[in-house]
């Protein structure tokens, strides 16, 4: 049977309140099991400016400039459906193609940018993972 959390922390509190008042040690009680629900823990590297391939290079420089750009979804509202970069209100990020020599299409590689300043981050693999591009390196 599970219990509400409060139960759980008054069990925990009743004895050591019995423990206190007939001068016992104090028993360990059972601990919660973890929740059955997979958490996601959202992590983000970092690269160094430096070591981006001459495309996302070609790319920031375009997002600088304000374009134009080569492909239509290009400045569009990135949803961070993955949920791997820090959450923030609808509309914050958005994504930019990031060329791929020899792909057919827009390929995997992008960059999507923040609100904030020098807030870009770099995705080789299509959402799967991201790199904070770091400009003091």
């Amino acid at each position: 049977m599970r219990f509400p959390p409060r139960i759980k922390r008054i069990g925990a509190v009743s004895t050591l309140v019995a423990a206190v008042l007939l001068g016992g040690p104090a028993l360990p009680t059972a601990t919660a099991a973890p929740p059955t629900a997979a958490v996601r823990i959202a992590a983000v590297g970092d690269i160094c400016e430096s070591k981006l391939p001459p495309e996302a290079h070609e790319t920031l420089d375009l997002i600088e400039q304000g374009g134009p750009f080569p492909y239509p979804q290009d400045g569009t509202v990135f949803q961070n459906r993955e949920g791997i970069l820090p959450d923030q209100p609808d509309g914050y990020y958005h994504e930019y193609t990031v060329e791929t020599p020899g792909s057919d299409d827009r390929g995997a590689r992008r960059i999507v940018t923040g609100e904030k300043q020098q807030e870009d981050y770099y995705t080789a693999d299509h959402y799967a993972s991201f790199d904070l591009v770091d400009y003091t390196c």
